[in-house]
């Protein structure tokens, strides 16, 4: 029967099945870097589990978005967009205060918790990946697996150059980049969100409100 709706509920119950790994995934992450960070002094580590923190709250949006009409999903976008660049503000502000008040970041600790990240983030980016073309909510989380592995990268290097150099700059700048990668992440994401609302009220004005 082509228009028992089993499509569209497959297609919902893939999406829900996906976006709860990376609830599950992002949230441990959170916890993990966010502690590590601390223990460590890193600024790079706090700064990307921020991202993790800002992903999860994401995830739970597109949760509720999943089986919901077009408006609720670019709506949960939204609100992702809106965390993410909260958060990332959050992230350049403590890179401003440890930049003014010092910081002694251990490179080892950043290291060995960015391959974990790396990985744990390459296993979302996996996740996702056939539902990189799907809906806005989808789309959005593809963009912010793709900004973590990016983030996890620069996490590792940076622990390699202030370990190299025996300076905390380097922990200092990545922290940096990956707030402006998480900011840039988050307005992309907003555009987005907006184009999709734009395209719904151009097809039907009622249906937008």
């Amino acid at each position: 029967m082509a228009d028992c709706g089993c499509e569209f509920e497959a297609k919902d119950q893939a999406q829900q099945k996906a976006l709860y790994w990376l609830l599950a995934i992002n949230g441990v992450m959170f916890l993990a870097e966010f502690a590590i960070g601390l223990l460590g002094g890193s600024t790079a580590l706090i700064a990307d589990s921020l991202d993790n923190f800002a992903d999860a709250a994401v995830y739970s949006a597109g949760l509720y978005a999943v089986g919901r009409a077009a408006q609720h999903k670019a709506r949960a976008a939204s609100i992702g967009g809106v965390v993410q660049i909260l958060l990332a503000l959050f992230a350049v502000g403590e890179v401003v205060r440890r930049t003014l008040m010092g910081s002694n970041p251990e490179p080892s600790y950043m290291v060995l918790m960015g391959v974990a990240a790396l990985v744990a983030n390459t296993a979302c980016l996996l996740i996702i990946a056939r539902h990189r073309q799907g809906d806005v909510h989808m789309r959005a989380s593809w963009i912010f697996s793709a900004n973590d592995v990016i983030a996890n990268v620069g996490v590792i290097i940076g622990g390699a150059l202030v370990y190299y150099f025996d300076t905390r700059y380097p922990d200092l700048i990545i922290g940096l980049v990956v707030g402006f990668i998480v900011l840039r992440g988050g307005v992309r994401i907003l555009k987005d969100a907006r184009q999709t609302r734009d395209e719904l009220q151009a097809s039907s004005p009622s249906e937008a409100l």
